[in-house]
């Protein structure tokens, strides 16, 4: 406990599901938390949450898709904490993905637009605006939410999965640029993670297959990516920058047979 202590970070995306338990996890830690998204009303419920367990809170609202939102939100939580030292950009375009990402052949191209304004832009704003402060600071930890769909094709959701390869090889960009500096910059690509907006959109049925070819005997909770946010973040992990670190539960790390010749 406590690896946080005397750090400030900005999680986004943090109103709901992994953004959420990871902005309780790093105020158990010690840190400081902003907790940012479009939904201001569940961003306030979730800093009420870590105020009422003892830690230090403060709910703003983002739209990554605003150029003006996102270093205004940097901005505002350096003037009221006097430090930025864990930017976690989390949050994504993840109701486009879910409802209007069909295959490349039925692309909409303003999908696409939305998609990487959102997810890759917006997160660069979140990044341009930190880095300064993290370069005054002589420390900084960037740790951007990536996906399994950015290391894998799949049947849907293309403009998704290209957005967050986009974010692959941008960690890699701001590990190698600011790296010399102070600031590490790596990457999370959950894999399958339940969490209430994933139960409702993967039944049973799927939830096993998805299970079938997972390398644990469960599947992804929202603790796992929290813990690993963590990890990332503290000074426990000052070597590593530069990475994207799969929480899958080995969805990717095996040959793509290995389901179905267990069930042989």
């Amino acid at each position: 406990m406590n690896r946080l202590a005397g750090k400030t970070a900005v999680v986004t995306g943090a109103a709901s599901g992994i953004g959420a338990v990871t902005a309780e996890r790093l105020a158990a830690e010690g840190a400081r938390t902003v907790v940012a998204d479009l939904n201001l009303a569940g961003a306030q419920t979730v800093a009420d949450r870590i105020i009422a367990a003892g830690g230090t809170a403060l709910a703003v609202e983002v739209d990554l898709g605003d150029a003006d939102s996102v270093p205004a939100l940097i901005e505002r939580t350096v003037r009221e904490y006097g430090t930025i030292d864990v930017l976690h950009n989390n949050a994504a375009a993840t109701h486009l993905a879910a409802r209007s990402d069909p295959a490349v052949a039925e692309a909409d191209p303003q999908v696409w637009d939305d998609t990487m304004r959102i997810n890759v832009r917006g997160t660069v704003l979140a990044i341009k605006a930190a880095v300064p402060h993290m370069i005054e600071q002589g420390t900084g930890s960037i740790i951007n939410t990536s996906s399994g769909s950015g290391l894998a094709g799949d049947l849907r959701n293309p403009a998704y999965g290209a957005s967050k390869a986009a974010l692959n090889n941008l960690t890699r960009y701001v590990a190698t640029q600011y790296g010399k500096q102070g600031v590490r910059c790596n990457a999370i690509a959950p894999g399958f993670i339940v969490t209430g907006a994933s139960s409702g959109s993967a039944h049973g049925a799927m939830q096993e297959t998805m299970l079938r070819h997972h390398l644990t005997p469960r599947l992804g909770r929202p603790e796992d990516v929290a813990n690993a946010v963590v990890f990332l973040a503290s000074d426990e992990a000052g070597f590593i920058t530069g990475q994207t670190l799969c929480v899958d539960g080995g969805l990717l790390a095996h040959q793509p047979y290995v389901a179905d010749m267990r069930q042989g």
